[in-house]
């Protein structure tokens, strides 16, 4: 049995993700939503109504579907491929196309790849077609089986972001399936890790998920770096940050003399506009004279105000002095911090527990949508 006793309620105008191993059941149970599976028991109601009392192609319309190589018409323009389910509900050409070209540009397609057939755009843009195309008669269900699984780490990033900006825009309801359990706790506002046999092992928000496992199998399932992963969850934004140890590349002999201390046993140099240029030993720093090709790497930066302890912990290990760089908005240097702090500040955030979780935890988006119907969406198997 593909799916058994499978039950649980799916919220509003947010990113539920249905993880869990090879053959668990999850593309089924996304199936069962829009019918194109039909359970053999069971019911699976939308905003409580039974969804067998509808005729299927109506179902099916109300609804975007997203799928892996986004399964896209070769034969028609993209910004037909796009206008497609519109055309469907009998809207005119113009209108259609209208709504394509206005999704393109929500996706973060260029305009001139409207006349392009797929095959003339690279898996990334192709992707984010498929969820143009899905999105075009402003369904308020969104299906989305492993859309990202086929391009690679940097494109599949930037889509899982593009993904979280429009939610945050338009605040669909958003079932999600993947096998990867990074991308679901990234994602998810609501995570469902399923066993093998569609059985539910644990439905949670991702940051509990990480920190208060069901049982052995989830804890299992997570991996062996859950507690690196739950650091996403806590703010960076309490970290103490120094500008005593930065100083600018025009600086003069004094000034580097008055920020060199016996605690601090590197200075991060700065350009002219404030961004970071690497790292050196007080010793190694002549005032006019500083050369950048012999400063050492300050690894990757971290956000400061927005961006997590994981992040920031990321950005100490990958440096060679140990020490962090923070940045705001523009890439200038706000500050740096040791990896003894962040360390510091990663036990007080483990002690404060699941309230420290909850910095991070996403709400359900409002969107343009009435924020006090309270309907939910609720899939019984």
């Amino acid at each position: 049995m593909a799916v058994d006793r499978l039950s649980l309620e799916i919220p509003d105008r947010a990113i539920t993700v249905l993880v869990g191993p090879s053959g668990c059941g999850k593309t089924t149970t996304l199936r069962m939503i829009n019918r194109m599976v039909e359970p053999s028991e069971g019911t699976i109601l939308i905003d409580g109504v039974d969804s067998r009392q509808q005729p299927v192609d109506t179902l099916r319309r109300s609804m975007g579907y997203v799928i892996q190589n986004a399964g896209l018409f070769q034969h028609r323009t993209i910004v037909d491929n796009i206008a497609t389910v519109p055309r469907l509900l009998g809207w005119s050409k113009d209108r259609a196309r209208a709504r394509a070209r206005e999704l393109m540009d929500r996706v973060g397609l260029d305009a001139s790849l409207a006349k392009r057939y797929p095959y003339q755009l690279s898996g990334g843009q192709q992707q984010r077609v498929g969820v143009a195309r899905a999105l075009a008669a402003d369904p308020p269900v969104l299906l989305m089986d492993e859309p990202f699984s086929a391009v690679d780490p940097v494109v599949r990033k930037g889509l899982q972001d593009e993904l979280l900006r429009i939610q945050d825009e338009l605040g669909k309801t958003i079932v999600f399936v993947t096998h990867d359990i990074d991308e679901a706790v990234k994602l998810g506002t609501m995570v469902a890790v399923l066993r093998t046999g569609g059985r539910l092992a644990q439905y949670a928000p991702p940051a509990e998920l990480l920190s208060d496992p069901a049982d052995a199998f989830v804890e299992d399932f997570l991996g062996t770096d859950r507690g690196i992963r739950r650091l996403s969850f806590f703010s960076a934004g309490e970290l103490e940050l120094l500008t005593g140890p930065v100083v600018a590349i025009d600086a003069t002999a004094e000034q580097i003399a008055d920020r060199a201390t016996a605690d601090v046993p590197y200075l991060l140099v700065t350009g002219l506009d404030g961004k970071p240029l690497g790292w050196s030993e007080p010793g190694e720093l002549t005032a006019g004279k500083v050369d950048v090709e012999r400063l050492l790497p300050y690894g990757r930066p971290f956000v400061a105000g927005t961006g997590s302890l994981r992040a920031a912990l990321d950005c100490a290990v990958l440096s060679p002095t140990g020490w962090a760089v923070a940045v705001d908005g523009e890439g200038r240097v706000s500050g740096v911090v040791s990896q003894q702090a962040i360390g510091e500040a990663i036990r007080g955030a483990h002690a404060r527990g699941r309230a420290g979780a909850d910095d991070r935890a996403r709400p359900a988006p409002t969107g343009p949508r009435d924020a006090a119907d309270g309907k939910t969406r609720k899939t019984v198997r």
